[in-house]
């Protein structure tokens, strides 16, 4: 899920941005310092959000940069368990597809991207055999967070499932939530015994 994370840290300020407004200064030092930042703790570093406050400046012996605590908050995306996520197919191998959720990419396994026997064919397209459901690349998606993995802290590991009810490309979707109205238009339009 997205979420705002306060952080209190002390951010250095070179020489050559003494010439900017002080706040600017430190957006910039901030931003360069958690672009891409991942931690267990609150997810992958999208940008800052806000400056809340901004401590007296200290310069430390032999460096000549003034540090300043600082307190800001973040935008920043933590994967949760369980969690129903909406992307896009960005990739399709023989063992499953890759999903962009924005910020990072999830891997759905063949065997969970579809309540079917899935084939893989060259031209990167996975195809279901009873359904003829189809995924390939660009398709939007609905998926559910079963397994995150932040054991190699540079490149977290979600893993994605669209197997359950509700979840799948959002085409499939949309055909199922028709279908029953389509049922129900056939009916109505049977006659019943007794009319002619």
């Amino acid at each position: 899920m997205f979420t705002k994370v306060l952080i209190k840290d002390h951010i250095r300020v070179p020489p050559q941005f003494f010439n900017l407004p002080l706040e600017s200064a430190i957006t910039g030092q901030i931003k360069k310092k958690y672009d891409g930042y991942i931690s267990k703790d609150f997810g992958i570093v999208i940008d800052v959000s806000e400056i809340n406050s901004i401590g007296e400046g200290v310069i430390i012996p032999g460096d000549g940069a003034p540090y300043y605590e600082t307190e800001f908050y973040l935008y920043a995306f933590k994967p949760e368990l369980q969690e129903v996520v909406y992307g896009r197919i960005r990739d399709i191998a023989d063992f499953g597809a890759f999903m962009n959720l924005g910020p990072i990419d999830g891997m759905v396994h063949i065997s969970q991207t579809m309540d079917d026997f899935v084939s893989f064919s060259e031209d990167k397209v996975l195809v279901g055999k009873e359904s003829k459901h189809v995924l390939k690349v660009g398709d939007r998606c609905r998926a559910r967070i079963i397994a995150v993995s932040f054991k190699d802290i540079t490149n977290p590991k979600l893993g994605l499932t669209m197997r359950q009810p509700g979840l799948g490309k959002l085409e499939w979707l949309e055909e199922e939530k028709a279908a029953p109205e389509q049922q129900a238009e056939k009916k109505e339009s049977k006659p019943g015994k007794g009319e002619k």
